[in-house]
């Protein structure tokens, strides 16, 4: 919105109420805003929508909210992307907020570009960190440019609000603070508002994967150096000894080795996991772009000169099938020694 800029004040969060619970990411956000709100001097405000919400949002407040502000409606128990948006914009259009955020995630991806196309303002995809500029209050949005080898810093100068979507797991949940207070404030709206042109049918549930994979602590990830489909079970062992999930480069979905849901890429998912293991895979600057951003970054190749070894902590030289296998081992033994 191109006005005056004086009007805008405080930090939004995008909440998201999934299965009957406020997800992990509504928190994370709450820690990116509260450090941003602070810099600012000004409120830290979340917003969410659903469905038999309004008694679950103590949460929010708890976790770095000063306010919330929440829309409970029956014509909202379902994701449907041009209903959110619209409610969205009338938050902002009647609250003006200075800057507002939400995860890089089939949720926020999906509403934001529409949010800021209707608000007529800029947004920053798929940020690895944010700040506030010193004596400007300009949010300043940084991620990942040209296939991930360079940081692009971008700022939104000439409109309000500042819009920007962060990968999550990139940052940690604030410390849950039950003496906090705050505000919790029911929004209503005429039901013309919750008209959808799209008619929901049904939400069949991907059971290939427990974890979603942007939201997983750990993956294992493998690429076409694993050889076939049968293979990938070695992954799925190796998984489950360090509790994480299976993830995938483009080339083994494309074959049709193992489901979309698990592809890591710019094509596929970003994530930002605590440890991202990375086996049989080169490293294509498409595939870095997906996952360079993790804590922890271990690779396993044959090939010395691979350039998934250019952006790993740790690397292993040498033949899958055999290093794999023998670190499964060592850490079941590990695992009964503690036993």
């Amino acid at each position: 919105m191109k006005l005056k800029k004086k009007i805008f004040k405080g930090v939004w969060t995008l909440g998201e109420y999934r299965e009957g619970n406020i997800s992990s990411v509504s928190y994370e956000l709450l820690s990116w805003g509260r450090k941003l709100a602070d810099k600012l001097g000004e409120e830290l405000v979340s917003v969410i929508l659903g469905y038999n919400i309004k008694n679950k949002t103590e949460e929010l407040i708890s976790k770095g909210a000063d306010k919330v502000y929440v829309v409970d409606h029956p014509a909202l128990q379902y994701f449907t992307p041009d209903v959110y948006p619209k409610i969205l914009e009338n938050l902002i259009r009647e609250y003006k907020p200075e800057i507002f955020i939400a995860a890089a995630n089939a949720f926020g991806r999906t509403i934001m570009p529409i949010l800021a196309a209707r608000l007529l303002t800029g947004l920053t995809a798929d940020c690895t960190d944010l700040d506030i500029e010193e004596n400007k209050g300009i949010l300043i949005q940084t991620r990942p440019a040209i296939g991930g080898n360079v940081m692009a810093t971008i700022v939104t100068d000439k409109c309000r609000p500042q819009m920007a979507t962060v990968r999550p797991k990139a940052k940690r949940p604030l410390e849950k603070n039950i003496s906090r207070k705050g505000q919790i404030i029911i929004k209503e709206y005429p039901d013309m508002v919750y008209k959808s042109k799209i008619k929901f049918i049904d939400f069949i549930k991907d059971k290939s994967i427990e974890t979603p994979i942007q939201e997983a602590e750990v993956i294992i990830s493998g690429g076409k150096g694993l050889k076939s489909e049968r293979n990938f079970k070695i992954l799925h062992e190796l998984s489950r000894e360090v509790g994480g999930v299976v993830g995938s480069s483009r080339p083994p979905v494309d074959i049709g080795w193992i489901p979309y849901s698990h592809q890591i890429g710019l094509s596929g998912k970003v994530v930002s996991p605590r440890l991202y293991i990375a086996i049989g895979i080169s490293g294509a600057v498409q595939h870095l772009a997906g996952m360079s951003s993790a804590k922890t970054i271990i690779a396993i190749n044959k090939d010395f000169d691979a350039n998934i070894f250019k952006v790993s902590d740790f690397g292993i030289v040498g033949d899958l099938f055999e290093i794999v296998p023998i670190l499964i081992g060592r850490l079941r033994e590990y695992k009964n020694k503690e036993i």
